[in-house]
């Protein structure tokens, strides 16, 4: 079944969640920890984020230094694969423009709907330091909207290259909005209106990225909805766990952490770090949950633990 059909059918918000693979040559044992520690929530899809190859930079001994440019993170088909046929739930791959030709993206989308794969989000994706080379025989996605209208086509049976009886396929597409602008964003306004180019495209939903203070995503859907978007727009989560990530989450992520929350983070003691970041979330979700949104999106790290306290409560308001 498809997000979307899940979406529409569902009869009371659905909680979902977000991994990341392993580090390369890592093991898949902790991401089937993670995803076997949410089976018990009945999760109706699990996201799996996809990264491009990057460059990095090792001093030699000599003290010169040498580029690397390598996928420090492979291996999303795979997880998704082993996520949806080992357990039965949805998988939703995160596809991106950067780093990946047009080519590239349709031989990844032939496999995945091989692979009974319905479900993917489609993002641009970070700038990752490397400028990949451009091939004069090859093409690609510059924003998302154009990877949004890649996968339609390949949804009403057109290839890039013309095939005979060639099949369509049938993936369910979603998005990424911004409650507090993308960072290339000049304004909210241009913002939202990118958003807009996307759901124009073909996006079917929306999930945000994450944020700490609620209102930012009702006003962020009270404009999205007065441009005329109409797709559900599912809040993204992230709990705070160290006193590390109220440096590291506004950084990557471009979230603002609200001064309650980074006060009272800043004066405890460390083991009490995570319990403050599960009540804040807890508190953000019951709110959102009153407010009936389509559901919630929580991205995970390294460990379910917190997740799952969080969410073992909500279950009896959802």
């Amino acid at each position: 079944m498809t997000v979307i059909e899940r979406y529409d059918r569902a009869t009371e918000p659905l909680i979902s969640y977000e991994i990341i693979p392993p580090r390369r040559g890592g093991s898949m044992e902790r991401i089937i920890d993670i995803v076997e520690a949410l089976l018990p929530f009945e999760p109706p899809f699990i996201d799996v984020t996809s990264h491009a190859a990057e460059a990095y930079y090792e001093e030699m001994p000599d003290g010169s230094l040498r580029r690397y440019i390598k996928r420090k993170r492979p291996g999303t088909l795979g997880l998704c694969a082993a996520i949806q046929h080992r357990y039965g739930i949805e998988a939703v791959p995160h596809l991106l423009c950067k780093g990946y030709t047009r080519e590239e993206t349709e031989d990844a989308l032939i496999e995945l709907h091989y692979l009974g794969i319905q479900n993917v989000l489609a993002v641009r994706g970070d700038d990752n330091g490397f400028p990949k080379p451009e091939r004069k025989d090859r093409t690609k996605n510059e924003y998302a909207s154009d990877l949004v209208a890649q996968i339609v086509e390949m949804n009403n049976g057109n290839f890039l290259e013309e095939l005979i009886d060639a099949a369509p396929t049938d993936f369910c597409i979603g998005a990424g909005g911004y409650p507090e602008k993308h960072e290339d964003a000049p304004n909210m306004t241009w913002d939202i209106l990118n958003l807009k180019h996307k759901v124009d495209a073909g996006a079917d939903y929306i999930v945000t990225q994450m944020f700490f203070d609620n209102r930012h995503y009702f006003a962020f859907v009270e404009k999205c909805r007065e441009v005329g978007i109409t797709v559900p727009i599912v809040p993204g989560l992230k709990i705070v766990i160290t006193k590390a990530h109220l440096h590291s989450l506004p950084r990557t992520f471009h979230a603002e952490i609200p001064e309650a929350l980074a006060a009272e983070i800043e004066a405890a003691k460390p083991e009490h770090v995570a319990e403050i970041g599960e009540n804040w979330a807890r508190q953000q979700s019951e709110e959102l949950l009153s407010a009936n949104v389509p559901g919630l999106h929580f991205y995970i790290m390294t460990t379910a633990d917190h997740v799952c306290r969080v969410v073992e409560p909500l279950r009896k308001m959802a």
